[in-house]
């Protein structure tokens, strides 16, 4: 017996053999504080990415629309502002209203989990928890201002043009080069391949504009 027991004792030790040693609760919750604050980040990003390439789209086909019957610049731009102001409105407005329901959603189940774990059956919160909730009026200035970015590049494309075919051609290409770098934006964070993502996006914008312009083109020439 003595006899197995030293050679059981002088067995080495496998190298496969490895501990895992959990980490401590200090660090899951950093990294999963990171996880959670890119997954934000990244989302905000890219909400502010598809603002700009509305606010883009529909104010250069906004513009070519008027393009098609009124040649002169002061039309374009007139009819390009409003739909700046417009649009960024409805953004931010449709941006506050869909963000402050999910901010009243996750408060109520912040206040159930909370009062569900305390012993006095409180439901107040702390400001830290508070913190880390959507905001509403962040995102709808966010909105606004991502819809006015993009809306710009039409608009200063065309304010120092005063030929109408040059004024058009500059619309169409300097939208469609926005185009593409919004789609490239967008697959990066999207995580999405970046070379679809910006031939959706250009493909898209530029169908919008074409058919505005068409219509529009069509509707002028019936003298409606």
């Amino acid at each position: 017996m003595a006899t197995l027991e030293l050679q059981a004792s002088n067995q080495p030790i496998p190298n496969e053999v490895k501990l895992d040693i959990p980490q401590n609760d200090v660090e899951q919750e950093g990294d999963q504080e990171v996880k959670i604050n890119y997954s934000q980040r990244a989302q905000w990003l890219r909400a502010a990415v598809l603002g700009a390439s509305d606010g883009l789209v529909s104010t250069a086909s906004l513009m070519m629309g008027v393009g098609a019957v009124r040649q002169d610049v002061k039309s374009m731009i007139i009819t390009g502002f409003a739909g700046m102001v417009a649009g960024a409105c409805s953004m931010a407005i449709g941006e506050f209203v869909s963000v402050y329901s999910q901010y009243d959603i996750e408060l109520s189940e912040l206040k159930r989990q909370h009062k569900a774990s305390d012993d006095d059956g409180k439901e107040s919160l702390d400001e830290s928890e508070k913190e880390d909730l959507p905001n509403p009026f962040t995102a709808a200035g966010a909105s606004a201002l991502a819809f006015v970015v993009g809306a710009g590049v039409p608009l200063l494309s065309a304010s120092f043009i005063q030929n109408y075919k040059a004024r058009l051609g500059v619309v169409i290409a300097m939208s469609s080069l926005a185009l593409i770098v919004f789609g490239v934006l967008g697959g990066v964070l999207g995580r999405a391949s970046v070379k679809k993502s910006s031939l959706r996006v250009l493909i898209g914008g530029l169908l919008a504009m074409a058919i505005t312009y068409g219509l529009t083109k069509l509707i002028g020439l019936a003298g409606v």
